[in-house]
């Protein structure tokens, strides 16, 4: 699919605000709420996009772990497919020449995620290793948008579309929202009376709750977004050793730099790891040798690039 300037704006728009109305978004972009409609209907439809309700892992007493599975090349496919079926996994990905998979899971902090992940493999000694890395503190990524989206709108413009949430006035209890939840994970604007029909509740209690948990921090809006069509087909995955007194400064430095969408100080024999997202082969040696080549903190570097994604934030990709 092809974009044009408004496609752009409408997902940036998105991406500041996932249950904008249409008409509060097409006065900020001066269209009209029809062609706004008529425009996410189609990059929707197209699998361009999805807004997704997702929640904090931290705040639900969970904790993320990111995994690594080596496999033989016959067995990659059939394991990462299955990995794609569960619910407790996101951007389950092919690298490295399609011998290793990476995935993100979530998991209560005292399980051991090889342990459940393991359970429902395929029951294949073609899997060769499995490793998991806590991610301790993430910088971009997860509530922390990526800022390389399509960044069209101007700061005014997403000042007008920045959601003055309040703040829940006290510790916020999700016991009996697991279907509102559900809901919003399928569809993050899913309508209130939608919602209400799902849950049984009254259309302002959902409408309440659902600012509630926004409020809290405990939900957020996500944009599952194919970023093929921004014109991004280099995707990286960067393992790096990174001098532990430099550690922070050098992962705020990466959260800033467009290319970089997810960065995340790890657990394990490196100790930060970014996702890395460049036009083509040529933009993405330019970045690592022009911006992490010369961060001297980073002691040791190793890529793995992503050939093939088969679930992103919450959906099976291909």
């Amino acid at each position: 699919m092809t974009l044009d300037d408004l496609d752009r704006a409408v997902i940036h728009a998105l991406h500041v605000d996932g249950r904008a109305p249409f008409n509060q978004v097409a006065a900020v972009l001066g269209t009209s709420q029809q062609t706004v409609a008529r425009r996410y209907r189609k990059l929707r439809s197209g699998g361009v996009l999805r807004v997704v309700g997702m929640t904090d892992a931290r705040r639900l007493g969970q904790v993320e772990w990111f995994v690594r599975l080596r496999c033989t090349p016959d067995a990659a496919l059939p394991v990462a497919r299955a990995l794609a079926r569960r619910t407790d996994t996101s951007w389950v990905q092919l690298t490295s020449g399609g011998t290793e998979i990476s995935c993100v899971t979530r998991a209560p902090s005292h399980n051991a995620p090889e342990a459940l992940l393991l359970q429902q493999l395929p029951k294949t000694p073609r899997v060769e290793s499995v490793s998991a890395h806590c991610l301790l503190r993430s910088f971009v990524g997860g509530p922390i948008g990526w800022y390389g989206r399509a960044s069209v709108l101007t700061d005014d413009q997403t000042a007008r579309l920045t959601p003055a949430l309040e703040p829940a006035s006290s510790e916020v209890d999700i016991a009996g929202d697991e279907r509102l939840l559900a809901a919003m994970r399928q569809d993050g604007r899913v309508t209130y009376a939608e919602l209400a029909a799902a849950t049984g509740l009254s259309e302002p209690t959902v409408r309440r709750r659902v600012n509630q948990l926004r409020g809290s921090g405990i939900l957020y809006l996500d944009i599952d977004l194919d970023s093929t069509v921004l014109g991004f087909h280099a995707q990286t995955i960067l393992w790096m050793s990174v001098r532990p007194a430099q550690l922070v400064t050098v992962a705020q430095a990466l959260a800033q730099q467009p290319e970089v969408a997810l960065a995340a100080i790890t657990t394990g024999p490196t100790n930060l790891l970014a996702k890395v997202v460049c036009r083509d082969v040529d933009a993405l040696y330019t970045y690592l040798t022009e911006r992490v080549g010369t961060i001297e903190a980073i002691e040791h570097l190793e890529t793995a690039p992503v050939i093939r994604t088969l679930k992103r934030a919450a959906t099976a990709a291909g």
